[in-house]
């Protein structure tokens, strides 16, 4: 009987497993998206599907881009709706580098975070160098390294590509 598997346990919490606190932040954060999405679709979809089948003049691939835009929209204002005066203009400014630096990578083909971490990793604690002074080594590069001119962006530094892109899309404001 000692052998036997008490199907009562779980009742308790004893088959659920650990997780750390990054765990548990990353599956409140990213892990509810689908039921998010789900609330989002409930709140919004009826109502935009009805604003687009009012233009019957509109072809098809324009309904389904003004459908995303419409959701998009909505959601960005909610997303800086709840939030705070001040924390939503941080949100919004991180924001806007984020598209713009996400728009360098699709136009370019590269991944910009990637590069600098690969760069990042060459850089070695030297012999008798304090973990502050290679921590600050190394802070101090990454600052420096998106002012660098990069092979990958047809020599522009990813500083410069970024803001072209937030520049293109009026979100330099």
């Amino acid at each position: 009987m000692a052998d036997d598997i008490d199907p009562n346990a779980g009742l308790f919490g004893g088959d659920e497993p650990e997780t750390n606190p990054e765990e548990e932040h990353l599956k409140f954060i990213f892990g509810l998206n689908p039921n998010r999405t789900s609330a989002i679709s409930d709140l919004f979809s009826n109502e935009m599907m009805a604003t687009v089948d009012e233009e019957p003049d509109l072809p098809e691939e324009a309904k389904r881009k003004l459908i995303f835009k419409m959701t998009a929209n909505s959601v960005l204002d909610m997303v800086m709706e709840c939030l705070s005066p001040e924390m939503s203009e941080e949100v919004a400014s991180c924001l806007d580098s984020y598209l713009g630096m996400c728009i360098v990578n699709k136009k370019f083909e590269v991944d910009l975070l990637g590069e600098l971490r690969k760069a990042i990793l060459e850089i070695k604690q030297e012999d008798g160098e304090s973990d502050e002074d290679y921590d600050r080594r190394v802070s101090d590069f990454e600052d420096a390294w998106w002012s660098i001119p990069q092979p990958l962006l047809n020599q522009r530094n990813p500083d410069d590509a970024i803001r072209e892109e937030m520049i293109r899309y009026g979100l330099n404001e």
